[in-house]
């Protein structure tokens, strides 16, 4: 039986098709790296039908208090199906990760107020820059919790980023040089009843916002507590006495994921 000559292309077109591997692939594999004699292990992710067209905005993974666990690596593939390279980043060392609140105020204490927490970030952020996967100038870094911290003192180290996501992260003293050095804009996703977070802070915060003109936002999710984002947070408060103080919230993680999608696309866009 012949085919017309158009029936012939068309299947032609769809054999080629069915060979050439036009659906999309997320690729992810750990990469190891070293900050001051520690070694660490990061996560990387990336669809490889968009890295293969050119290099593409990076997004830096900040974990939250618990280490590097399933959580982050999980958000770092949403972002690669998103069409972002995204590095989730190791900040305690390799294999280093605990359900236990105490251990894990241990390992992230010696961070706070340190040059440590820039320092750290900033090594994860060379290993995604360092893939040869991203442009350079248009990298951003999301964090929570712990991780939120980390990116607010990444960005006021002055660290070429185009822009944070600070999700329910504890907010961080604004350095007074924090102003000159930063080149991030900035997005704070905060549960409106978080008690880890005072009014006292928050309103510090905001106005060193203010003070420093900096050009941020902050969002407040009505009934959110601490790790709002995470759907694992409510087994861990129940294995922690922390119940009422952490929890997931869907209303507040399916909002500030959309804020976050929002807030990507205008800093990546192309300078006017």
């Amino acid at each position: 039986m012949k085919f017309p000559a158009m029936k012939k292309l068309a299947v032609i077109f769809s054999l080629l098709a069915a060979t050439t591997g036009t659906h999309a692939k997320i690729v992810t594999k750990a990469v190891a790296y070293e900050q001051a004699g520690v070694k660490l292990e990061g996560w990387l992710a990336y669809d490889d039908t968009v890295t293969a067209k050119g290099r593409a905005p990076g997004v830096l993974v900040i974990p939250e208090w618990w280490g590097l666990t399933e959580y982050p690596k999980g958000r770092a593939e949403q972002l690669a199906k998103l069409g972002y390279v995204a590095f989730a980043a190791d900040m305690y060392g390799v294999g280093v990760v605990t359900t236990d609140a105490k251990k894990a105020t241990e390992l992230s204490t010696p961070f706070y107020g340190q040059p440590l927490m820039a320092d750290r970030a900033r090594a994860g952020l060379d290993q995604l820059l360092k893939t040869g996967l991203v442009d350079a100038a248009r990298v951003a870094a999301i964090g929570y919790c712990f991780g939120g911290s980390t990116v607010q003192a990444l960005a006021f180290s002055g660290a070429p980023l185009a822009g944070i996501v600070s999700f329910h992260g504890g907010l961080i003293p604004v350095p007074a040089d924090a102003a000159a050095k930063n080149h991030a804009r900035i997005l704070i996703c905060h549960g409106a009843v978080d008690g880890f977070v005072s009014k006292e802070s928050r309103e510090a915060f905001v106005k060193a916002m203010d003070d420093g003109k900096f050009d941020y936002q902050f969002v407040s999710y009505a009934g959110a507590v601490h790790a709002f984002t995470n759907p694992e947070a409510d087994k861990l408060a129940a294995a922690n006495g922390l119940t009422g103080s952490i929890a997931y919230n869907a209303a507040a993680d399916r909002r500030s994921w959309a804020h976050m999608q929002v807030f990507l696309t205008e800093v990546f866009a192309p300078k006017k």
